[in-house]
């Protein structure tokens, strides 16, 4: 079985991508690449397949959840073990995958490269980014009863087992929302989650794709899914099946 498919989602990343696809391949040489491009007009997904890497065109942006949905769907469709999230503006750095890798292979299902554990940090973000940031992230631990404490991280690696107990079918949220979402139905089947400590740092070619709006509908959606958690009468969850780590 291939051990690990790392999942980048694009849109107009010509300036960063070959890079990207370099430094991977020097950090993580057992694992593959899948570029999930969004008909990006720059070119993006034919530098990339220049460069080796599996490349899934769409015909238009269709959000990062989607994409995210697409990239796992063909890692379970072609046997890879764990799949990476990574962002491919090198906000990501590409040598923090093997210890995401290393992670799940010790017995996690989800590894969280995270900003707020010790060890990590975000030293090119302004004060009130950052407080924005952990305030959004402390609300979702709170309201949502998450052990995590960078819920709407990125950078991760998921065990397949994991992805298949979620149901992915069923996740339609974007953005920090999927993310969050994400973490949240880990938690409510059981999953064992690792947070990895991670520099983060901003992007240096490129526009970010992030909105503020974004940003308030995952906040609209913690309030409504922890809402719901208090006042409704518990449901069963499905549960994660135990598996070997070898």
């Amino acid at each position: 079985m291939p051990p690990a498919l790392v999942v980048v989602p694009t849109y107009q990343e010509a300036d960063n991508i070959e890079r990207v696809l370099e430094r991977l391949r020097a950090a993580a040489p057992d694992a593959d690449v899948l570029v999930v491009d969004d008909g990006s007009p720059d070119g993006t997904a034919d530098l990339a397949e220049a460069r080796g890497a599996h490349v899934l065109r769409r015909p238009h942006k269709a959000g990062l959840g989607s994409a995210y949905r697409a990239g796992f769907a063909w890692a379970r469709q072609h046997g890879f073990r764990i799949a990476v999230e990574m962002d491919a503006d090198l906000s990501h750095d590409p040598d923090d995958v093997p210890r995401l890798l290393a992670a799940v292979d010790d017995g996690a299902d989800l590894a969280i490269g995270s900003r707020y554990v010790p060890g990590g940090a975000t030293p090119d973000w302004p004060r009130r980014r950052r407080l924005l940031s952990r305030a959004g992230n402390r609300y979702a631990r709170t309201m949502l009863r998450l052990r995590v404490h960078d819920a709407t991280a990125g950078f991760r690696a998921w065990r397949m087992d994991l992805l298949d107990a979620i149901d992915l079918e069923q996740v339609t949220t974007d953005g920090y929302g999927f993310q969050i979402d994400m973490t949240y139905r880990a938690r409510r089947v059981g999953a064992e989650i690792a947070e990895v400590p991670i520099v983060f740092t901003d992007r240096r070619h490129g526009t970010s794709k992030m909105s503020g709006g974004i940003i308030l509908e995952a906040m609209r959606l913690v309030t409504r899914w922890g809402v719901r958690d208090r006042l409704l009468p518990s449901r069963p969850k499905p549960k994660l099946a135990t598996t070997s780590t070898t």
